[in-house]
């Protein structure tokens, strides 16, 4: 037997209303993400992910989220990288190949 959830919320004075959280987590949403409505005859009006939208890893996001967070309240820690680092990574990289534009495996997804 499925769940139902229910949850409400507030429109402004110029009609805008803010998306709940569980209704965001359900539909796996983020900023700018873009929401599709298909209106039934009935009155019913269901609110879904539109379609194209990417859904963002949330363990990428959490990590960008942390580095934004940390950038911000230490820029103190920010340093440039040095010729030793650069060369390193030179070393660490050197005769690999990557087509950035070459679609990912069904096992790299």
């Amino acid at each position: 037997m499925n769940a139902t959830h229910e949850v409400d919320s507030t429109l402004t004075e110029r009609y805008q209303t803010t998306v709940p959280a569980q209704v965001r987590r359900a539909l796996s949403l983020g900023k700018r993400d873009k929401i599709h409505y298909s209106i039934r005859d009935n009155g019913e009006v269901v609110l879904t992910r539109a379609a194209g939208a990417q859904t963002e890893d949330p363990v990428m996001v959490g990590f960008l989220s942390f580095l934004e967070r940390d950038l911000h309240d230490h820029p103190e820690r920010i340093q440039p990288l040095t010729a030793a680092s650069v060369a390193k990574a030179r070393e660490l990289t050197a005769g690999i190949d990557v087509d950035l534009d070459e679609p990912l495996s069904e096992d790299n997804e």
